[in-house]
C-alpha cells in the first residue's frame, strides 16, 4: 500500500507540473526530433536513425532497473538507477559530439591551408575541394571524398556543397561551406586571403580553447564525483534487507525523490558554471 501511495503521489506531482508548461504542438515535436538528429550528425552517426537512440535509452533503463532490483529488492532504488541509466546513451552521444568537434577544431586549420594552396596553384574550386578527400586530414577525408562523388555524379556545385555541409555537421564546416558558396555565386579574387585569415583565426581559437578546457576539466570531474558518491552509498545500503525495506515506504521514497531532484539540479548547475562557450551552428 505504501508503494502504491508513493507512486500515486509521484504521478500526481508530475501531472501538476505538466499542467503549467505550454502544450507542445507538432512543430515543437518536429524541432525536438531535429535536435536529436542534429546531435547524432555532430557525433558522426549520420546513418544512425533517431529511433536507435530511443531504443538504447529504453534498453539501458530496463537493464539497470532489473540489475538493481535483483541486488536490492527495492523498487524505488531500482527506479532511480533506471533514470540514471536512461541518461547514459544521450550523455554518450553528447560526449562523442564534443570529442568530434574538438578533433575537427584541431585539423581544420590544416584543411584550410590545403584548400588555399590548391586554389593558389591554379586548381578550380571544385577540384581543390575534391583534393581534400585524398591529401587533407584523415578525419575530414570521407566527407570531401563524398563531395567528389556527388560532383562527378552530375550535381551542381551548390548542391554538392550543401550536402557536404550536412555531412560535416560542424560550425567551422558550416562557415567554410557558406563562404565557398558565396564565392561561387558572386565571384571574388580574395578567396586566398579569406582562407589565410580563417586559418589563423582557427589556430588561435583552438589554442585558447585547449588551455581553457584543461582548467575546466576539474570542475566537470568534481560535479560527476559529487553526484555519483551519494548514490553509490545508497546502492550499497540497498543490498542490506533492513535498509532496502526503509526505502520502500512513503518516507523513504520521498527521501529518494528529493535526493534525485537535488542531484540533477546541482549537477546541471555545476556544469553550467564550468561550461565553456560553445559554437552554435547558426548556418546549418
Amino acid at each position: 500500500m505504501s508503494l502504491l501511495l508513493g507512486f500515486s503521489l509521484a504521478v500526481g506531482l508530475l501531472l501538476i507540473l505538466s499542467s503549467f508548461s505550454p502544450r507542445q504542438g507538432r512543430g515543437a515535436r518536429r524541432r525536438s526530433r531535429s535536435r536529436v538528429r542534429r546531435l547524432l550528425d555532430e557525433a558522426g552517426h549520420q546513418r544512425l536513425p533517431v529511433s536507435a537512440l530511443v531504443i538504447a535509452v529504453a534498453a539501458c533503463a530496463l537493464l539497470a532497473f532489473l540489475v538493481v532490483l535483483a541486488m536490492t529488492r527495492a523498487v524505488p532504488i531500482a527506479v532511480c538507477f533506471a533514470l540514471f541509466a536512461a541518461a547514459l546513451p544521450w550523455s554518450a552521444v553528447q560526449w562523442q559530439a564534443g570529442r568530434r568537434r574538438a578533433v575537427l577544431m584541431e585539423v581544420w586549420p590544416d584543411a584550410v591551408d590545403h584548400l588555399r594552396s590548391a586554389v593558389r596553384s591554379g586548381l578550380s574550386l571544385p577540384e581543390a575541394i575534391i583534393q581534400l578527400g585524398t591529401s587533407g586530414p584523415s578525419e575530414l577525408r570521407e566527407p570531401f571524398s563524398e563531395f567528389g562523388r556527388d560532383y562527378r555524379a552530375g550535381l551542381s556545385q551548390q548542391q554538392a556543397l550543401s550536402r557536404l555541409k550536412e555531412r560535416l555537421a560542424d560550425p567551422v564546416g558550416d562557415r567554410l561551406v557558406v563562404a565557398l558558396q558565396i564565392t561561387r555565386e558572386v565571384g571574388g579574387s580574395e578567396l586566398g586571403k579569406m582562407l589565410t585569415t580563417l586559418s589563423e583565426f582557427l589556430r588561435q581559437n583552438s589554442r585558447m580553447r585547449s588551455e581553457l578546457k584543461a582548467r575546466q576539466s576539474w570542475t566537470v570531474n568534481g560535479a560527476k564525483l559529487a553526484v555519483a558518491a551519494p548514490w553509490i552509498v545508497v546502492l550499497l545500503l540497498g543490498t542490506q534487507p533492513a535498509a532496502a525495506e526503509a526505502y520502500q515506504n512513503a518516507r523513504g521514497m520521498m527521501v529518494l525523490a528529493m535526493g534525485l531532484v537535488i542531484s540533477v539540479v546541482c549537477y546541471r548547475l555545476m556544469l553550467r558554471i564550468g561550461r565553456l562557450p560553445q559554437e552554435v551552428r547558426v548556418l546549418a
